[in-house]
């Protein structure tokens, strides 16, 4: 069975409610009618009569909740509910109400907020920055998180790496330079979400472009430094750095570069320095390996709110809905 398979029978056991806002884009309305097909989740689509039949022409979307947010009888609700949340920040009536009519993603997050729905998935017509900001001023973090973060699951075909060709990689959509307390605290929840989602142990290691000392540069001090802090947060956690790609994934060359490490060759949770390495590593995979990417994915919000490449496919955001989906299972 494909991974995405295997992660919409979990969503399946236990179907979750998914808001999808961007009923502006025709791929939305084709991912619809094939998860209500598949029926592993079920679906709110946040638009107007005009917007849904221009957008959904010759789609069954029909199992769908559809709510107008002009005319849905609990948007006063959503209204104070959003005053309430950002008065500090001078959010006034008016302003609220016009920010969830001109955004959706606004609408949305207040919906989870309200206990309405379990997750979202946006970002096919949107940035990123415009499908995160609204949950992290609505939804915010879950209790306990240190950091926000993004990751993408990646599933390499006909690769015996990784877990079977399937890893996580972080951060590869969210934070710009994370310092070596916010890469430990990357390499948590990263860890975390490759449990869930894939059920098998992580192991982890802290990228480079050294292998246990064999450079050095501030760059790497991060690095290490940031597996020490890791190791002494997550004590029961397979984890290992700072460490070459290759020496992570490739079981000869770890056990020449890092030999006696319990996760040099075996890695499958792969921490990316900075956000331009894990950004292009991912696309690399992606594009050159012909790999499945999904995300970027949150991690440490309230509820689960995730992104799309603005380049996604209508199977693509089928893939990201079950994987939402099982994120809110979990929380």
């Amino acid at each position: 069975m494909a991974f995405i398979d295997t992660v919409k029978a979990k969503a399946k056991s236990n179907k979750k409610t998914i808001i999808l806002p961007e009923s502006m884009d025709r791929r939305t309305f084709e991912a619809a009618a094939q998860i209500l097909e598949e029926d592993f989740a079920d679906l709110i689509i946040i638009g107007t009569p005009e917007e849904i039949a221009e957008n959904s022409k010759g789609l069954d979307i029909s199992k769908a909740t559809i709510i107008d947010p002009h005319t849905y009888e609990k948007t006063q609700e959503y209204i104070d509910l959003f005053v309430e949340l950002r008065k500090a920040k001078g959010m006034t009536p008016e302003k609220a109400k016009e920010t969830i009519f001109n955004d959706y993603a606004y609408y949305g997050c207040l919906m989870i907020k309200s206990g309405h729905a379990d997750g979202m998935v946006s970002g096919a017509c949107h940035s990123t920055a415009n499908t995160l900001r609204p949950c992290l001023q609505i939804v915010k973090t879950k209790p306990g998180t240190k950091l926000v973060s993004a990751f993408f699951l990646m599933v390499v075909p006909d690769c015996e790496l990784g877990e079977e060709g399937t890893f996580v990689f972080s951060d590869c959509g969210l934070n710009q330079n994370p310092n070596p307390e916010e890469l430990a605290a990357i390499a948590g929840s990263s860890a975390e979400s490759f449990r869930l989602l894939v059920g098998k142990e992580p192991k982890v290691a802290m990228l480079s472009h050294s292998t246990m000392g064999s450079a050095k540069h501030a760059d790497v001090d991060k690095v290490v430094e940031a597996t020490k802090i890791a190791k002494e947060t997550y004590p029961d956690l397979k984890l290992d750095g700072e460490m070459q790609l290759d020496a992570a994934i490739v079981p000869s060359v770890g056990a020449s570069k890092a030999p006696g490490s319990e996760v040099a060759g075996q890695a499958n949770v792969l921490i990316f320095p900075d956000l331009d390495a894990g950004n292009i590593g991912y696309k690399l995979v992606q594009r050159l390996g012909k790999a499945e990417a999904y995300g970027p994915m949150t991690q440490g919000i309230a509820a689960p709110v995730n992104d799309l490449s603005r380049g996604c496919s209508a199977s693509d955001i089928v893939g990201v809905v079950a994987i939402t989906a099982v994120q809110a299972q979990a929380q």
